[in-house]
């Protein structure tokens, strides 16, 4: 099968991560554009907990990238990032005088698309 060399790219998503959109939005903005081995060491040395999903998701769309489409781990570049907010686990905690205080656990939704670079 023959594949057009100019849009060669593979995607990876990751639903419902119990994290807010915007702690892991921060990790986000700082691999968009990168290229692959880059963007694992940014991820291996930030401090955030974001970074672990994140990691396992580049690992994954390089993993399809690889077994799909034949295309060397060297040669990807993250050619889109992006997290989108997910559902809302609403619970409540009990609080004095028989009042109940809300409680919101954000989940996001992580979308990585790598794309292998132009020679």
């Amino acid at each position: 099968m023959k594949y057009n060399e100019s849009n060669l790219e593979t995607r990876a998503l990751a639903k419902h991560i119990r994290m807010s959109s915007y702690k892991a939005r921060r990790v986000i903005n700082q691999i968009r554009g990168c290229s692959y081995e880059q963007a694992l060491m940014i991820l291996e040395f930030m401090p955030y907990r974001a970074c672990y999903p994140i990691l396992q998701l580049i690992s994954s769309a390089a993993a399809n990238a690889t077994n799909n489409l034949n295309i060397n781990k060297n040669n990807l570049i993250i050619s889109e990032a992006k997290v989108d907010k997910g559902t809302v686990l609403r619970r409540f905690q009990p609080r004095a005088q028989g009042r109940g205080y809300p409680i919101h656990k954000p989940t996001c939704h992580i979308t990585i698309i790598v794309k292998s670079r132009s020679q």
